[in-house]
This record gives structure tokens, sequence and C-alpha cells, in this order.
């Protein structure tokens, strides 16, 4: 019986190219999205389920799961791909920008596995990857809130990893850089702005100067597709799974310097 994973984010990007890779590896594939009526490709997926999940809409969740179980029997990985990112100097987001990052990001992602547990207890495995972000270890500056969630998103990762492991469910992390997809050009669109926080604009001009130059380097989705099906085959205890050059010397700065050293080098970073 062949595996099945569960993909949320499937319309574009790394849930797209992770959806295609499975599925010609021979695995069925519920690729979930919040607008399955526009599909035109992964629809035609021979061993392949478009359906509807908007990790804001519990009921979503729960329906793709039961149609995904329904359709292949078994549902044998998750993947949490799904997610956006909310641009701009923190003083000018509103309450409401921000509970929508975490709300997506962090409680979205938590109502999935959630509503997926009760399925792996009972057939006595499971695994889950959670698609995380360099940006999960490391503050970068404008874009503070799409990395605390995934900050949140790493902690709750590893500290969930060990209660799954006394049920013989595998959580992984996998951490992109900078990938080529349109993700980026889709936060762009809510970058915030507020004309009143003039005072920022120096340091915003460097900042956005010197993230335009850390995108030329980006990874590419299938790149990531390719790092999270071999986080969920090679049967490894490995926990964390770093994707890019541009990811891995961001880490590498983080985990080798003290912290004094490492603030002194980002304030340079960004503001040169």
């Amino acid at each position: 019986m062949n595996k099945t994973v569960l993909i949320t984010g499937s319309s574009t990007g790394i849930g797209r190219a992770a959806a295609l890779l499975f599925a010609q590896n021979g695995w069925n594939v519920a690729a979930t999205m919040r607008t399955p009526e526009a599909e035109k490709e992964l629809n035609q997926l021979e061993n392949g389920l478009v359906t509807r999940l908007d990790l804001e809409d519990v009921s979503s969740i729960e329906s793709s799961i039961q149609k995904a179980i329904h359709r292949f029997g078994k549902i044998d990985l998750l993947v949490n791909n799904a997610a956006f990112g909310q641009y701009g100097i923190f003083e000018a987001l509103e309450p409401a920008q921000i509970e929508k990052q975490f709300s997506v990001n962090v409680f979205g992602t938590m109502n999935v596995i959630r509503a997926l547990l009760p399925h792996f207890r009972a057939q006595k495995q499971g695994n889950i990857i959670n698609v995380s972000s360099a940006g999960g270890r490391i503050g970068i500056p404008l874009i503070s809130m799409y990395v605390s969630s995934k900050f949140a998103l790493e902690g709750f990762s590893e500290a969930l990893s060990y209660e799954l492991a006394s049920q013989n469910i595998r959580l992984k992390l996998v951490e992109p850089g900078g990938v080529a997809t349109p993700f980026h050009e889709t936060s762009a669109k809510f970058f915030a702005i507020n004309p009143e926080l003039a005072s920022y604009n120096e340091f915003s001009e460097a900042a956005l100067a010197k993230l335009g130059q850390m995108g030329e380097n980006m990874s590419t989705a299938e790149e990531v597709a390719d790092e999270i099906f071999q986080a969920a085959t090679d049967n490894s205890d490995q926990f964390r799974y770093i994707v890019g050059e541009d990811a891995k010397g961001w880490i590498k700065h983080r985990t080798s310097m003290d912290d004094l050293t490492f603030a002194r080098h980002m304030r340079q970073l960004f503001n040169s």
C-alpha cells in the first residue's frame, strides 16, 4: 500500500514542488490549498487529491484530513508548509496584522497537527515535517513578525517532538533560507508603512538594501522539496534540516558567536 502525504499550502512554491516530488516517487498526495477550484495541475495526478484547507478555518482542516483518509485509507506524513510573511517596521504594524501572522503561521499549524494526531495515534505511527525558516533561528529586522512566528514554531516543534516520540510519531523541522517563490512577492504586498514614522527611513532603506542583496542567492522550491523528501524518508532521528548556503551561513554565525558578538555583527550588517 502506497504511503500518503498531506501537504498544506500546495498551490504554489515549496508546497507545489513537494506535492509533485512525492507523487513522482509513488506516494499518494493530498495537496491542500485555500482555493482548490483554481488548481489545474495537481488535480490531474493519478495518485493525488486536491482539497480545500484554510489554516484559519478549523472545519476545513478536519474536512481535508477526513477526505484524504477516505480516499487513501490512511495518512503517513503531514507536511506543514502553508505560511505567509508580514513585513515592515514593528511600530508600523496594526494589532490585527500581528494577530493574522500568528493565526496562520502558528495557531493554524497547531490546529492541523491537533486534528491529525488521533489518526496517527490510532495507527501507532506517523510523521510530521514543519517547514520553518532560518528566520526561526535568527532575528532579522523588517520581518520581526514573520521571524517571531517561526521562532514560536521552532520552540513548539522541539518540545512537541519529545511528547510525540512516546507515541511513535516523528516530528522534524526543515529550515530554508531565501527561496525563489511567490512567497516574498506576496508578502511584500502587505508591507506595513506608517508615514508618521519617518525617523526609521534611513535604517529601513539600509536594511532593505541588505535584504535585497541576501535575496540574490536563493534556493529553488525544488531544492527545499528535495530536503523535505529526504527528511521524510531517511529514517533518521535528525531533527533540523537546513536548506541553502545562505541559511547555513546565517545559522553558523549564530551558533558560533556569543550573543554580544553576533548582535554587533547584525547591527553593523543592517546599518551599513
